[in-house]
């Protein structure tokens, strides 16, 4: 890597970091509010909708803002916007209204909209074309060290451990309830604050930092209709909605893990937690594996692979139940180490002055993680959790699809 691109590559990553760490404090919000504001399953599923269709809302005016202002206002913006929402989380505990805790989520997933948005392609074009794919898999894999840190750490300063059966909730006068369900809900206020400081404390120091600003030659796209319509790559068209079928999948493995532990194998929620934690240490190993993989295998053949192997591991899940299903779902965490990225660089290859809109449209796509936990939710509520962890084993064979032949890239 160029000597120029080296401080921006340590900072960028960074962003990598933060984003996965908010991410993955999710799966510990969905038990811990399911408890705090005694909500079902379906209405629980409710934080990553509330969370992922920021995504969708929010990616078009990020890239916009990234065409005018340039990368790094877009991601001090992200970053500011992200600190509020970690903030709007005392209001959200103090009041323990349900709504203000998904207003303040989705405050949040803006801010990271505009990060994602900004930072996927940015370390894309730090270094040669040839490693874009690869350096993008071992910057994620920061993510991922996110990923296994903060199921952890959310599970030691927001889980208390204690759940109430119906019986004994019934037997609990209102005054009493309310104190523990209060108590539960003010849980979440410290580490946010935490949260919130050290985003803040990022964004100071990037805007003291320079940045290479990456431009394109100034051409005009538009995102449907005419000849310079951006649908014309294929590869792209096939890109989103992979990107829409994967992040549902993930969503749905990562924050229903907890529950599926307490219904199939009796582990309560602080060591499902734990056990949710190595599950996605696996996720940050597996982006490394991945990333040397890549020498020797092209992206798509591997994506392909880890797609086929959670086919395979899912259906044990939905059929099992169990410890063995436990292990599977860790497999499964291991396997999806490197599809968001791998598919996100494979969907915009070749777009050259495009690639910040083509950016944006994969980001949308994230709000596959709005639509397909509520699916699920709905499932498990009619059924159990474990039949409804079929949802996200369809899901896979669209990503199989697109890593044997929806990466090729094709113009109309």
């Amino acid at each position: 890597m160029k000597n120029k691109y080296f401080v921006p590559f340590v900072l960028l990553t960074s962003l990598f970091f933060l984003w996965g760490f908010a991410h993955n404090l999710n799966p510990i919000l969905i038990p811990h509010l399911k408890k705090a504001c005694q909500l079902s399953d379906f209405q629980s599923s409710l934080i990553d909708s509330a969370f992922f269709v920021a995504y969708f809302v929010m990616a078009i005016p990020a890239g916009m803002v990234m065409k005018k202002y340039g990368y790094k206002i877009g991601i001090i913006a992200g970053l500011i916007t992200f600190a509020i929402g970690a903030f709007l989380f005392i209001p959200a505990a103090n009041t323990r209204v349900f709504a203000f805790f998904l207003t303040a989520l989705f405050v949040i997933a803006s801010g990271l909209t505009f990060l994602e948005t900004a930072a996927n392609p940015y370390m894309t074009v730090l270094g040669e074309p040839e490693g874009a794919t690869q350096r993008l898999n071992f910057a994620q894999s920061f993510n991922g060290l996110a990923a296994s840190i903060a199921p952890k750490l959310g599970g030691m300063f927001i889980l208390s451990g204690v759940t109430l059966s119906e019986t004994e909730i019934a037997g609990m006068s209102a005054e009493k309830l309310n104190a523990f369900l209060d108590n539960e809900a003010a849980a979440v206020k410290m580490p946010y604050i935490i949260i919130g400081i050290i985003v803040l404390i990022v964004a100071a120091i990037l805007y003291k930092t320079d940045l290479p600003e990456v431009t394109d030659d100034g051409h005009e796209v538009n995102i449907s209709g005419g000849s310079k319509s951006i649908w014309r790559h294929k590869h792209l068209t096939w890109g989103v909605i992979t990107q829409f079928f994967y992040v549902g999948a993930q969503v749905c493995v990562s924050s229903f893990f907890i529950r599926y532990l307490y219904q199939t194998a009796k582990i309560d929620e602080k060591s499902a937690a734990n056990y949710l934690a190595i599950a996605l240490f696996c996720f940050m190993i597996g982006r490394f594996v991945g990333t040397f993989l890549m020498k020797y295998i092209s992206p798509n053949k591997l994506l392909a692979l880890y797609a086929f192997f959670n086919i395979i591991l899912l259906i044990i899940v939905v059929l099992n139940g169990g410890m063995m299903s436990v292990y599977g779902l860790i497999g499964v965490e291991f396997f999806m180490s490197i599809m968001f990225p791998t598919i996100f660089s494979l969907s915009v290859q070749s777009l050259g002055e495009e690639t910040k809109l083509g950016s944006s449209l994969v980001i949308m796509s994230i709000v596959g993680g709005a639509i397909f936990p509520p699916i699920l939710g709905k499932v498990s509520d009619a059924s159990n959790i474990q039949t409804a962890y079929v949802v996200p084993l369809i899901c896979f064979f669209v990503v199989l699809y697109f890593g044997l032949k929806g990466y090729k890239v094709k113009q109309a």
